[in-house]
């Protein structure tokens, strides 16, 4: 720390060592984490009920509404799809973390047994993989 800087408010000593290794997360994280990964299985919920009616297919025999305006829709429609492909993943992740917290294995790498680390956790409390892992994995 440079001479007479300030340390960021409301961040205690003890949390600043465990980011400068990654330590595992301690019992007051792991309630973060639980609180996100709820809030994120909630957030998800309401997006996917709130996409429901935008990712129904599309009606072709609409007399109303030009060729154009139809191949739009369709395309809206596909975004909309991948989009709620891409919820429904996340929410499964989230699922799936929340049980590996009540089983005691949140935050184990599923590849290498590791741990994960206490940052990632917090960007990504669904990780499934510690950063090294998923790099192998989006490699290959």
């Amino acid at each position: 720390m440079l001479p007479g800087a300030r340390r960021p408010i409301g961040l205690a000593k003890s949390r600043l060592a465990r980011e400068a290794v990654d330590m595992p997360l301690d019992d007051d994280e792991l309630a973060a984490c639980r609180e996100a990964l709820e809030a994120i299985i909630l957030e998800l919920d309401g997006a996917l009920e709130g996409s429901a009616e935008a990712a129904r297919p599309v009606e072709l025999d609409q007399p109303a509404m030009g060729r154009v305006s139809r191949i739009d829709a369709i395309q809206q429609q596909k975004m909309t799809e991948a989009n709620r492909a891409a919820q429904r993943t996340r929410r499964s992740l989230a699922r799936s973390a929340l049980g590996r917290l009540e089983a005691g294995d949140y935050g184990d790498c599923l590849s290498c047994g590791e741990e994960i680390g206490a940052r990632r956790l917090r960007a990504r409390p669904e990780s499934l993989y510690c950063v090294e892992c998923q790099r192998d994995r989006e490699r290959s």
